[in-house]
């Protein structure tokens, strides 16, 4: 896809009220430090829209990107990050929900996973919440040129495991640095904005 504009259109805090949009929305979500940024700007070969960090919990609102006026990615605050009060990572966790919940323009959530380590509690309870809910995540597995190619398959396997995946979920090894995985990223991200559009 032929990405002709960005713009970071809406901006929601814990006690934000959430935006009552018309287009089909992409969800980004995955632990603290996983790389969701990195991935966003890669996705959207922008260096800086999402705006990243070595220092986890950057993301601390719900990010709505529009994409060339046709769809939104959706930016989530991580998880599990372990430098905040517990109080501030359950209105983190309530304002992520309450989206889940109550987004009528939501089709599908990315869930992040660093494929260098087995998924951490945090990912097996979000992703069983997501399940829970009624989504099916598809499972991108960020930072994929930091290990050899030959562990690849072997942490795919793990991942799959540990969460207990729904049969037939895609998990997509992914590297912001070689853009591995990004076109195939980009045709799910296609195919839930033409259902949609098809929908209408």
């Amino acid at each position: 896809m032929k990405i002709n504009n960005v713009e970071l259109e809406t901006v929601c805090g814990i006690t934000s009220t959430l935006p009552d949009n018309d287009k089909v929305e992409l969800a980004f979500i995955g632990r603290s430090n996983v790389g969701k940024s990195s991935l966003i700007n890669a996705m959207l070969k922008r260096k800086s829209l999402a705006r990243t960090s070595s220092q986890p919990g950057k993301t601390q609102t719900i990010n709505y990107y529009n994409i060339n006026g046709e769809f939104y990615f959706v930016d989530l605050p991580g998880y599990g990050y372990a430098k905040v009060s517990k109080e501030l990572k359950e209105k983190w966790k309530k304002m992520t929900f309450k989206y889940f919940k109550n987004s009528q323009m939501l089709r599908v959530v990315f869930l992040l996973i660093d494929i260098r380590h087995e998924p951490t509690a945090n990912d097996v309870d979000m992703y069983k919440s997501l399940v829970d809910i009624g989504f099916c995540p598809i499972i991108i597995a960020t930072k994929s040129d930091k290990i050899s190619k030959g562990v690849v398959n072997k942490n795919l396997q793990i991942i799959r495991k540990k969460l207990d995946t729904v049969e037939g979920t895609p998990i997509i090894p992914f590297s912001s640095v070689t853009g591995n995985g990004r076109d195939e990223i980009w045709e799910y991200i296609e195919e839930y904005v033409r259902e949609f559009s098809e929908d209408i």
